[in-house]
């Protein structure tokens, strides 16, 4: 058994050799959030998202960094706003973040993206320590802060943390979730070593999300005039209580054509929201298996991340965690309950911290694998003997195929080698060639841009979708391939991973299929459609009710 897994794991590997080529391409700025060498508040710890998608319709996806403050900036120092990377077309990318209209500076958190007006170009909502700030694309290379116009909150003080674009009620009009971290304050909050929820294996650090009191999070309908209104309370999002809640996925996890909403919470259960068809969710994460580890206890979760990666139909999750434990992957049965097979699947040697994560096809032979980033929360621990380090490599596993995935960081390539003080992370086709890349954000630091250039590859395809009666952004659609024999599915989402965004475009590796032989699409209005073979290895634009195909 051990020479046929050794077999399984090396034989791909011709497929994979990522390197790190982010300064090469201009993502020189360093991301700014909190002490450098010490962190005294929670607040300083959970760093920011990052979002890939084509803000100005030409064609390229670009890059956008949320990014963050310190405790008490000095004066002089330069302007701590977030990076939008427009992507020139030649492997390059300059900040225009500026010009577009991202200015203001402040405790940023994560990204989420959606077309929420419904006029054909992407807006942004970035969560805060403050407020949220919902951004609405111009269409002109700008963008224009409307929060307080869209009646969404602009006093207090909330820890706004992962976020996503939802139609929850099909109406096509994108709605919008968010989850909250904890009740912070700066006044208020207990310092390091004051109790036991400010202590980590005895030293005296910044306190932990349990000597805080926690958060609740919000959903706000969209009235499709601009603006939203709060329906926490009334579609039940408030029943389940206060949660420390990090990341934020939203999908069909039992398949009856509603999108469904989970939330990674931190020390707390975590969440599933179950649509039921009326604007309203049920919460069953305790009772669908999905609120706590294999053995019953309580987790830290960070990130999340959805997709079938066993090909039974069904939408399985991963979750990221903290320290000393390990990754959760929740396995869907049957829509309604999840087996934690972390340790089964091959997860359970990896006990690092960790945020950013994705289902991706690295090899593109038609299974998603799984692509961690890891980093941890206190400097500190580089000047102990604690066995932790603050910069933590980045994790990639195969997928077998058989259930099972195999820990392939050290064959991936040079971009898999280096410790980061890792957070966000997102895929997606930067450079037009078909394969995703992966952009990761790291706490103080200048962004990663890890790029596979294996000299050989798979087949593969990618699917853009454009709503017309469902909304433009195709939210919540559910796309079908087959080739060759083999099935996978995945749905367009919005948010995910750590408080971050993928490319909307499907990737799906093929294998040796150079064709398609059928492709279908759910969209959330219950249109469905379908095509038979497709021809492979390029993106394919399908506008909702067309039978033609555009392609590049």
């Amino acid at each position: 058994m051990g020479v046929l897994v050794t077999l399984l794991v090396s034989a791909p590997l011709e497929f994979i050799d990522y390197v790190d080529v982010g300064s090469k391409a201009g993502l020189t700025i360093p991301n700014t959030f909190g002490g450098r060498e010490k962190k005294d508040f929670i607040l300083e710890t959970t760093g920011n998202g990052v979002a890939i998608f084509d803000y100005d319709g030409d064609g390229r996806n670009d890059i956008f960094i949320v990014n963050g403050t310190t405790v008490n900036p000095s004066k002089g120092a330069p302007a701590h706003t977030p990076q939008l990377y427009h992507n020139d077309g030649n492997g390059q990318f300059h900040d225009a973040a500026r010009e577009a209209g991202f200015t203001i500076e402040g405790w940023g958190q994560g990204v989420c993206v959606g077309d929420y007006d419904n006029d054909g170009k992407p807006d942004l909502l970035v969560t805060a320590y403050g407020h949220n700030i919902l951004y609405r694309n111009l269409g002109n290379g700008k963008f224009q802060d409307v929060t307080a116009k869209a009646g969404l909150p602009t006093s207090g003080n909330r820890y706004g943390s992962g976020c996503s674009f939802v139609d929850y009620d099909r109406d096509g009009q994108l709605d919008l979730f968010v989850a909250n971290y904890v009740d912070f304050n700066f006044s208020t909050s207990p310092k390091a070593g004051a109790n036991p929820f400010c202590e980590w294996k005895g030293l005296a650090v910044a306190c932990g999300p349990r000597a805080l009191p926690v958060a609740s999070n919000a959903l706000y309908r969209n009235n499709g005039n601009g603006t939203f209104t709060d329906v926490s309370a009334r579609a039940g999002i408030l029943k389940p209580g206060g949660r420390y809640g990090l990341g934020v996925i939203a999908a069909d996890f039992d398949n009856d054509g509603w999108p469904d909403i989970y939330v990674a919470c931190d020390q707390t259960p975590s969440l599933l929201y179950s649509n039921q068809h009326d604007g309203t969710f049920v919460e069953r994460g305790v009772e669908a298996g999905v609120a706590y580890n294999f053995d019953g206890l309580l987790q830290s979760g960070m990130g999340v991340a959805a997709a079938d990666f066993d090909g039974n139909g069904f939408l399985d999750i991963v979750k990221t965690n903290f320290s000393g434990d390990l990754p959760s992957l929740y396995k869907n049965e049957d829509g309604k309950f999840f087996s934690d097979v972390s340790r089964e699947a091959g997860l359970g040697a990896n006990h690092l911290l960790g945020w950013g994560v994705a289902f991706v096809d690295l090899d593109e032979d038609g299974w998603k694998d799984i692509v961690m980033a890891n980093g941890h929360v206190y400097p500190e621990v580089d000047r102990g003997s604690f066995g932790d380090k603050y910069l933590q490599r980045t994790l990639a596993y195969r997928n077998l195929g058989n259930g099972k995935f195999a820990d392939i960081t050290n064959l991936a390539g040079a971009g898999f080698e280096a410790g980061r003080p890792a957070r966000g992370l997102a895929v997606g086709d930067l450079d037009g060639d078909g394969r995703p890349q992966i952009v990761i954000v790291n706490m103080n630091a200048t962004p990663s841009l890890l790029k596979n250039k294996a000299a050989v590859r798979r087949n593969w395809v990618s699917i853009r979708l454009v709503g017309t009666k469902s909304n433009r952004s195709a939210i919540g659609a559910r796309v079908r391939v087959e080739s060759g024999g083999h099935r996978q599915m995945d749905d367009v989402m919005s948010g995910g991973s750590f408080y971050s965004q993928n490319d909307m475009a499907l990737h799906f590796g093929l294998g040796g299929a150079s064709e398609i032989d059928r492709v279908t699409v759910r969209w959330p209005s219950g249109l469905n459609q379908e095509w038979k073979k497709v021809a492979a290895n390029r993106l394919l634009t399908i506008t909702e009710g067309t039978e033609k195909i555009a392609t590049r």
